[in-house]
């Protein structure tokens, strides 16, 4: 079984009660939250290193440090190759600020995403800009609907019902 496999089934086993699961994800959140910490600390430093050594420089278990790595990819620059680590394989956390604060707010992990290290990595106006637009991303937004007896939208100068729309009840 890979790290990412067990932590997966580790993370979201069934078997475990509401109050341990709740426990488990107490847990993680801290170390994550200090993790993110020292890493927007040194914004320019892309730190890198096997799965193991990053877990030591951390203080975290293998275990966690593959739930970050986890969590963090789909921000990085480039890539690590999660599916198929092992505690030896040599991983990344070049990420990119606006992607990372983009998933922080998809993630609704306001502990993260308010942390004050971003001052020194993003405006507050680009952050505002950024969590808009995430905020935004899953909304739907319906067009504004033709009436019957509305000019119609092609230009034809008719109403809708005689051009466009004539066939719409067929619909």
């Amino acid at each position: 079984m890979t790290l990412l496999e067990n932590w997966r089934e580790t993370a979201y086993s069934a078997e475990k009660s509401q109050q341990e699961s709740a426990k488990f994800w107490n847990d993680y959140f801290l170390l994550e939250q200090g993790i993110y910490e020292q890493i927007l600390e040194a914004p320019g430093d892309v730190v890198t290193g096997t799965v193991k050594e990053l877990a030591d420089k951390y203080q975290v278990d293998v275990m966690m440090m593959t739930g970050f790595l986890d969590g963090i990819n789909d921000s990085l620059k480039e890539k690590n190759p999660i599916e198929e680590m092992t505690e030896d394989t040599v991983v990344n956390l070049g990420y990119d600020p606006e992607k990372l604060y983009w998933h922080m707010v998809e993630a609704k992990a306001q502990w993260l995403y308010e942390l004050p290290q971003w001052d020194g990595l993003l405006t507050p106006e680009r952050r505002k800009e950024l969590y808009r637009d995430q905020k935004n991303s899953g909304t739907v937004r319906k067009g504004k609907k033709i009436g019957r007896n509305d000019p119609c939208p092609c230009g034809s100068g008719k109403k809708y019902k005689k051009c466009c729309g004539r066939n719409a009840q067929d619909l």
